[in-house]
């Protein structure tokens, strides 16, 4: 099979016009073949030239004789065509070592969400019949809560927009968007897709899933789990754990019952500020790391289409524009765009009584016709004022008090417009965050404004606080994956996905996850099964 690039249309040409394209570019017209067999590997937006925006492709296709479709042909590769020998993108699925010791007990992960949930999948397909505990309800229970949450402001502290099944990025927008280089990321996006995800994720530059039917795939990925064997047990939570000789025992749960493993990955997710507190007095190895703090800033939908494509969206047949903004201060700090979520909406994420912090969600079809986005300023560990390991969480924490009180103390999280914050009448929001973030904030918006048009206009709306960017902190690990405790390594504990510091979205946690479920294999086999 080949690969060619640059394949190009108009926005609203069908697609199965990519054949005769595919023919052209690579000069095979005339020549007595046909192109058999191919699907789309990637596309991409080129509206560099607005008057003439196009929707470029990489295909993967089979050429075959015209007078004897089951001959196929041979092309010669031509780098100047963009043409090139199509990569093997399957899964290699990982094996164990010959001399590998039986484990007596299943693996046990914490966390449901992207990296306890594919580390789950890979285990179950191999056999080893995971337990998973996670300290949230099933997505259906937990989304009944969140709602009651935005309509009540009664939080549950167990189950939320942060925890629970799915983990954070089932509230999101569910962006499938990642800057790692891992081959992982196919499988990854295979299995969404396997479980009710749209097809176009396989190949779109920017996929996404959508917070609604992101829902549906995490139970599809949980009932195979379970089909294989395996074991969700949700509302429960992990408090505690048990080691000798350097070795995980078992793990305690909230009510002190005890699950002994020799093999436990902890995917518990940026927000398990408890979790990090009681692995800290353990004596388990972190340490302090950087990350950012800001504002969601809302834009009509419209506004940013016109900005990328010079009309709407729906008037051109394109996908909902989206941005990726940044720009470095002269004092150094950086402050940039995240997470933007087109056609979504602002929301509410707290995970502790008395903290207010925000984001942003949308669904699949984008249609709420307003354009979210954090915006964000780089926090250092030297802004953290300690050198506590969990000075980050504190860091964080404070400017979450901050917010819930400048919002009334009812987790309606304070507002304004940029004009107000640009002029100095907007305390509630400014005040919610550390000085040199609004100062940034103030300094980098009119350049942002020169990049994308309007998005300094005096009405956009800033919501504070966003403070769960990425984890504050990292755990250490050494080449297989293991933590430490005490600078020595920790027999079968696995820190893993964003919690620990390794992964900042959905695919990368789901990749580590992966990762981690592969090291166990390799080092083990699976439990005797026992009737």
């Amino acid at each position: 099979m080949y690969r060619i690039h640059q394949i190009k249309l108009r926005p609203g040409e069908p697609l199965d016009r990519l054949p005769e394209k595919i023919m052209k570019k690579a000069g095979l017209a005339g020549k007595g073949l046909l192109i058999d067999d191919w699907k789309v590997v990637k596309e991409s937006i080129d509206a560099r030239d607005k008057a003439d925006i196009r929707l470029v492709y990489s295909v993967d296709f089979t050429v075959v004789s015209a007078k004897n479709p089951k001959k196929t042909a041979a092309l010669k590769v031509n780098s100047k065509q963009g043409l090139e020998i199509a990569p093997d993108m399957a899964y290699k699925e990982v094996s164990t070592m010959p001399d590998a010791p039986s484990l007596k007990n299943r693996p046990v992960i914490v966390g449901f969400g992207p990296a306890g949930m594919f580390a789950g999948l890979i285990l179950a397909r191999a056999g080893y019949r995971p337990l998973i505990l996670e300290r949230g309800q099933d997505v259906d229970a937990r989304t009944a809560a969140v709602e009651h949450f935005w309509e009540t402001g009664e939080l549950d502290t167990e189950s939320n927009v942060q925890f629970g099944e799915g983990g954070a990025g089932t509230f999101s927008d569910g962006k499938l968007t990642t800057g790692i280089k891992d081959p992982r990321i196919r499988k990854v996006l295979e299995e969404l897709v396997r479980a009710g995800g749209p097809e176009d994720i396989l190949y779109r530059q920017k996929p996404h899933i959508g917070t609604d039917i992101l829902r549906t795939v995490v139970k599809s990925i949980r009932e195979e789990i379970k089909a294989l064997g395996g074991e969700v047990r949700f509302c429960s939570r992990v408090c505690d754990i048990v080691t000798q000789d350097c070795r995980i025992k078992s793990v305690m749960l909230g009510d002190g019952s005890l699950i002994d493993c020799e093999a436990a990955i902890f995917a518990i997710g940026h927000s398990s500020r408890d979790t990090f507190r009681w692995l800290n007095q353990k004596g388990i190895d972190m340490a302090q790391k950087p990350f950012s703090i800001g504002v969601r800033i809302e834009h009509p939908q419209e506004m940013i289409d016109i900005a990328q494509y010079g009309a709407p969206a729906s008037e051109l047949g394109l996908p909902t524009a989206d941005y990726k903004l940044n720009y470095r201060c002269e004092n150094g700090r950086g402050v940039y765009t995240f997470c933007m979520c087109p056609g979504g909406k602002v929301v509410v994420a707290s995970s502790q009584e008395g903290g207010t912090v925000t984001n942003g969600m949308s669904y699949h079809d984008r249609d709420s016709g307003t354009a979210n986005s954090a915006l964000l300023c780089d926090v250092r560990v030297s802004d953290f004022g300690s050198e506590d390991v969990l000075a980050g969480v504190e860091f964080q924490e404070k400017y979450e008090r901050i917010a819930f009180i400048n919002g009334g103390g009812s987790y309606r999280p304070p507002k304004c417009s940029w004009g107000q914050f640009r002029d100095g009448c907007a305390k509630e929001v400014e005040n919610s965050l550390p000085d040199f973030a609004a100062a940034a904030i103030r300094e980098a918006m009119p350049h942002l404004g020169r990049k994308l048009k309007g998005f300094d206009r005096d009405d956009a709306v800033m919501t504070a606080v966003e403070s769960r960017s990425s984890s504050p902190v990292r755990f250490a690990r050494n080449e297989n994956l293991m933590g430490s405790a005490g600078g020595q390594t920790l027999e079968g504990f696995f820190p893993c996905g964003e919690g620990a510091g390794y992964a900042g979205g959905i695919m990368s946690a789901a990749v580590d996850g992966i990762k981690a479920a592969e090291t166990i294999i390799k080092n083990w086999r699976p439990a005797e099964v026992r009737l």
